[in-house]
């Protein structure tokens, strides 16, 4: 596509799962960089680094001539979605999209923690759940609706004394304080669909915490899940457990370090296989599941009572599932609300599947760009691109003339 204008804006791509945020705006920059319909883009971009003072070419970290690209809040890796970009002049728009309300669809699987809160992470404790039921579970769904105060996961990019809350973690460290809860709103809350166990391929994670993680998660999140050997240990362990950590048992997950996204950025460590085919993206499938036909449809771990041990899970029956749809404001962690209604519900809860299909006015299905086609010959995304860059145009243009103050006209007699 040949043109002499240029592009800018924000668009709205799907971002697929078991990619980055990062990721997705290096593809996407690298077909834009390449393309006829940047090349005025980057022209004008030699030009004005050309006019640049000496210092300022100095101060340039990145010499490369690339279109520039930034994202409106970020995705965790194991999410899908809305993902808003904004290009060239676009993207001193996206704090907008900061503070806007977001469109969820959640699956929380119960049964199990983990430190991260999400089926990425490790387990830290197992709990009963054969008492859930879709009536207890939407009753207690009432607690989170409205405005509330909510705790974010250790496992956030949000900042203490300097330093990200993931780095504390990923260290071994004790946090310098708790961290508080922050207000929150939920617009809407409703449980979308009920998953008995059985009848879905959900499943925990493998990987178990080892009494080192658990000391770590006493330490950090104050979680009485270490035996008490450990505990009697934690002493003579403190000394090097840090280094430990630092030379190999510390976890990573893909993270994003530059944004403090609203549910929350997810340390790097290893990420477990996903099934390229899953029944919801973010879930492991399990071989040899039968067909079921579904149902309609304290912020602590319990006490050590509660606590399960894998011999003492149920021989027959899986964990509950349940899809929930929300509606929530700037600074909302969902893999926050599956921990805490895990909790709600007396037993224990894990985000295993998240898709963002709304952000502002960009919806899935309705005005978001493929990914795929992102990163297809220019002939297939251009046009596609242009017409969603120009409808955003000219909405801001209308958005400019409504905020304007009115003209007054003297209808005085001159």
């Amino acid at each position: 596509m040949s043109t002499t204008k240029i592009v800018e804006g924000v668009f709205a791509v799907n971002k697929p799962k078991s990619i980055s945020s990062a990721q997705v705006l290096r593809d996407i920059q690298h077909s834009f960089n390449r393309s006829a319909l940047f090349a005025p883009w980057l022209e004008a971009e030699r030009t004005r680094r050309v006019q640049e003072s000496k210092r300022e070419r100095q101060r340039r970290r990145d010499k490369r001539i690339q279109v520039k690209l930034g994202h409106g809040g970020t995705l965790d890796p194991m999410a899908t979605g809305v993902l808003i970009v904004g290009v060239g002049k676009g993207t001193k728009r996206l704090q907008d999209f900061l503070t806007c309300t977001k469109t969820y669809e959640a699956t929380v699987l119960f049964g199990a923690a983990t430190d991260t809160y999400d089926v990425l992470g490790k387990v830290l404790s197992k709990a009963p759940y054969t008492h859930l039921s879709r009536e207890n579970v939407e009753a207690a769904l009432n607690k989170f609706r409205g405005s509330i105060n909510q705790k974010p996961p250790l496992y956030s990019a949000l900042r203490m004394d300097g330093k990200r809350l993931y780095e504390y973690a990923r260290e071994g460290k004790e946090i310098p304080r708790e961290i508080q809860e922050r207000p929150v709103t939920t617009e809407s809350l409703e449980l979308r669909e009920w998953l008995p166990g059985g009848c879905h391929a959900y499943t925990w994670p493998d990987e178990e915490a080892d009494e080192e993680e658990k000391l770590v998660a006493d330490k950090v999140l104050h979680l009485d899940t270490a035996s008490e050997d450990a505990k009697n240990n934690l002493s003579s362990t403190d000394n090097t457990l840090d280094a430990d950590l630092t030379q190999g048992t510390k976890r990573r997950r893909e993270i994003e370090e530059e944004d403090d996204a609203e549910i929350g950025i997810t340390p790097a460590r290893k990420r477990q296989e996903i099934s390229p085919t899953p029944i919801m993206s973010g879930a492991r499938q399990e071989s040899g599941s039968s067909d079921c036909v579904t149902a309609p449809a304290a912020r602590t771990l319990p006490p050590a009572e509660t606590q399960m041990s894998p011999e003492d899970l149920p021989s027959t029956g899986k964990p509950p599932a349940a899809r929930l749809s929300m509606t929530v404001t700037s600074g909302f962690y969902v893999r926050s609300l599956c921990h805490d209604l895990g909790q709600e519900v007396g037993s224990l809860g894990i985000m295993s599947e998240l898709v963002r299909t709304r952000q502002a006015d960009f919806e899935l299905g309705r005005n978001v760009l493929e990914y795929d086609d992102l990163c297809k010959a220019e002939d297939v995304w251009a046009p596609l691109l242009v017409q969603v860059l120009d409808d955003w145009q000219e909405k801001m243009a209308k958005k400019s003339e409504e905020d304007a103050p009115e003209q007054h006209v003297s209808l005085a007699p001159s």
